[in-house]
């Protein structure tokens, strides 16, 4: 390995501990706000996996873009379910109607 890679190693497992570390330390009251920043963030590697597939640069990029189109996708419309599921928490609760109650 070059001394290319080795660094390039380096800043990657770097990355993730600072990453694992900054996310074990977020508070609870913040984790809404903190899930919709990365909804946008897939959103942009989105943009990206559709430029490399529809993007002539051949056959195997294609359908590596396809790939990624499907998995981010799937990151972004997963994110805002749990985003609107964990949001609906915090909403108010509906009265319930009289006839669950044991009314008439």
């Amino acid at each position: 390995m070059d001394l290319t890679t080795i660094f390039q190693l380096y800043v990657f497992i770097l990355a993730g501990f600072v990453g694992f570390i900054i996310i074990l330390r977020v508070p609870s009251l913040l984790h809404t706000p903190l899930m919709s920043a990365t909804n946008a963030i897939s959103g942009i590697s989105l943009v990206g996996a559709i430029v490399a597939a529809g993007g002539q640069y051949g056959r195997l990029s294609t359908i590596l873009g396809f790939i990624a189109v499907i998995c981010a996708a799937t990151n972004v419309v997963a994110g805002f379910l749990i985003t609107d599921r964990m949001l609906a928490m915090f909403g108010k609760k509906k009265p319930a109607d009289a006839a669950t109650k044991g009314g008439a």
